[in-house]
């Protein structure tokens, strides 16, 4: 029988419809050994009677679904040869239905009882689509399933399906990190008849696209001649250069995490570097066999495939730097930096450089780079795009929201934005500045053009703030004055004192009541100032945040020493005796304190970060790329 083309391997599910699941490469060239004809199952069940299907075939599909052992168990009993027949019709034997199975004890039950009476040949069954039991499984990441039918029959392991895909391909495709490293062990590393170069290849490149990077160092350190094939080259590089997040270094538990946070004040480290990610390791092995290549190898592989236009211009959309540019992933520019200098006077489709595009998308960490490589970064800075743009063009159109979302409040994410702007505005030549693009726009003019709706949010949203703060800052002033003028416990009729006069607890009271008189007070005029303020442009740099940080401030500990107050008037009226009442009030007064800590102390924080820790945020002192 031939073999069907292109590259499907469907699954089967319950309702029988079928799903493309094979690789997009090219077709694959010719195998050590061509892979085996078709092995199909029985066929009785189907081309008999039709009553007779329902009678045995249907009951039997039902309990491989829900691994009921017991019906299926009554069933091959009466008709021992269904074991190796046929119950769909794409050819799926009840092993093939209870393979793919949601995993369950039931299921696991079921394939264990139905293996143990099934030769060896059985479990080389398979469906239309090329696929045996163990083919199903793997893609549905059934862990116990599969090494039940190893245990069986380990030839299994290498049984090719459709296009020459085999069972540990179908794991990674659908991202089955557990299934992948069990069969990769389970293979010997993909060694056998009907394992190819092009096959091990698919198998590495799903492996990086499920970010399952610890099968796809073993293979690289495996397979060596894999790191020859340009074309998986090219594609393995473009699909990391979009892992961001795969390179961030494996940090330690969070205790010791906090204790180097505090010594990182004080400029000291404690206790041992990150480790790296699996990811940059996987990265720092391909990149090395790439770098001693000709140059002109090196550029066609990180220029990626070319996509011909109707008007017959040729462009690289899959730039594998300019992608790493857009997604941030700086680690992965660095790496390719280091072995490759020139890769910082590159230009994409639009003639901007890798620094043109962090300036657009707002990666500091990119843009930071500048500030390693000497004077050259004055030849590249005034560099302008096919529309004439530079970068101080390209700073001035407002950056995507999403870049902003870990930014607290419309009103930060335009001072971020100011922040930018103010960088860039003193990176490039002054004369740039002034410079029009090819629609006529000054750089100034386009920022103050395309920020206009942020500047009008950011108004909104600080107004709204900070009314809402301010109400509760008056509420807090309110009752903290009444309170200075009605102490806990009586007074001496003679001298008008309080009797508690030289407690502790009364002083405590007195002290915490007029601080919180104070810090109410401060803050709603500051919070006044805030909304009388004119919201121009520069405001938003550092006038606006600097009012709305000492603001919440001056709010927080008002609300901390009222509650001080409250509590410490407990300890004045039950100071003899029933002392669990003082306390109890106390416990109880410090839930608005931490509830308020929870909804708005991170507005506070992010305030005070984005206004004195953001000055940071260009040309720090740690050097990312030579050091």
């Amino acid at each position: 029988m031939s073999r069907p083309e292109g590259p499907a391997i469907p699954l089967i599910p319950i309702n029988h419809t079928v799903v493309s699941i094979g690789p997009s490469p090219t077709q694959p060239s010719t195998p050590p050994q061509a892979p085996p004809p078709l092995n199909l199952p029985l066929q009785d069940l189907l081309q008999g009677s039709r009553e007779n299907y329902v009678k045995y075939g249907v009951p039997l599909y039902e309990a491989s679904i829900k691994g009921d052992w017991k019906t299926a168990e009554a069933i091959l009993k009466e008709q021992p040869e269904l074991i190796r027949s046929a119950i769909t019709d794409n050819g799926e034997t009840p092993l093939h239905i209870a393979a793919s199975a949601e995993s369950t004890k039931a299921v696991e039950f079921f394939v264990e009882n139905l293996v143990s009476q099934m030769d060896e040949k059985d479990l080389e069954l398979q469906n239309k689509n090329y696929n045996t039991a163990l083919s199903l499984a793997a893609a549905a990441g059934n862990v116990k399933t599969a090494m039940i039918m190893v245990k069986k029959n380990n030839s299994v392991l290498e049984l090719p399906g459709n296009n020459n895909t085999m069972p540990l391909y179908k794991a990674a495709l659908f991202a089955r990190s557990e299934m992948v490293r069990y069969l990769y062990d389970s293979s010997k590393k993909m060694v056998g008849d009907y394992w190819t170069r092009e096959n091990r290849g698919w198998v590495l490149q799903k492996c990086v696209e499920a970010e399952i990077f610890d099968v796809a160092l073993d293979i690289v350190r495996d397979r060596p001649e894999l790191t020859d094939n340009k074309g998986l080259l090219r594609d393995v590089l473009y699909l990391l250069a979009q892992k961001t997040k795969a390179f961030k270094n494996k940090k330690p538990n969070i205790i010791l995490r906090g204790i180097r946070s505090f010594f990182g004040v004080f400029q000291l480290k404690v206790g041992p570097a990150d480790k790296e990610s699996e990811a940059l390791q996987l990265l720092r092995i391909l990149w090395k066999n790439i770098a001693i290549k000709p140059k002109s190898e090196i550029d066609d592989i990180i220029r990626g495939h070319p996509v011909r236009h109707q008007n017959g211009s040729t462009k690289y959309p899959s730039r594998v730097l300019f992608i790493a540019a857009k997604m941030g992933n700086w680690k992965f520019i660095i790496e390719l930096i280091k072995s490759y200098p020139d890769l910082i006077w590159k230009q994409d489709d639009k003639g901007q450089t890798i620094f043109h595009v962090a300036v657009k998308r707002r990666h500091a960490k990119i843009y930071n780079l500048l500030f390693e490589i000497g004077s050259m970064k004055d030849l590249i800075t005034p560099i302008k795009d096919n529309e004439k743009n530079n970068m101080l063009h390209l700073v001035a159109k407002s950056g995507k929201p999403k870049r902003y979302q870990k930014v607290s409040g419309v009103a930060l994410q335009m001072q971020r934005e100011l922040l930018w702007f103010k960088e860039v505005n003193k990176m490039i030549p002054p004369s740039y500045r002034l410079k029009k693009n090819l629609k006529g726009e000054i750089p100034h003019d386009l920022f103050t053009k395309k920020h206009e709706q942020l500047v009008a949010k950011g108004e909104e949203w600080m107004k709204n703030t900070a009314s809402q703060c301010m109400v509760v800052a008056t509420l807090i002033a309110t009752i903290v004055f009444a309170a200075a003028f009605t102490l806990p416990g009586s007074y001496n009729q003679d001298t008008g004192i309080p009797f508690f006069s030289q407690k502790p607890s009364l002083i405590v009271f007195v002290i915490s009541d007029a601080v919180s008189l104070i810090f109410s007070s401060t803050s709603v005029l500051i919070f006044l100032a805030i909304l009388t303020s004119r919201y121009a442009e520069h405001d938003f740099l550092e006038s606006l945040p600097k009012k709305l940080m000492f603001g919440l401030a001056s709010l927080f500990l008002s609300i901390v020493t009222m509650m001080v107050a409250f509590s410490s008037s407990f300890f004045v009226l039950y100071h003899k005796n029933q002392k669990w009442v003082p306390i109890t009030v106390t416990g109880m007064a410090g839930i608005p304190v931490v509830l308020f800590a929870i909804l708005q102390f991170r507005l506070l924080t992010d305030v005070l970060y984005s206004t004195y820790q953001s000055r940071y945020l260009f040309k720090p002192k740690q050097r990312l790329l030579y050091f």
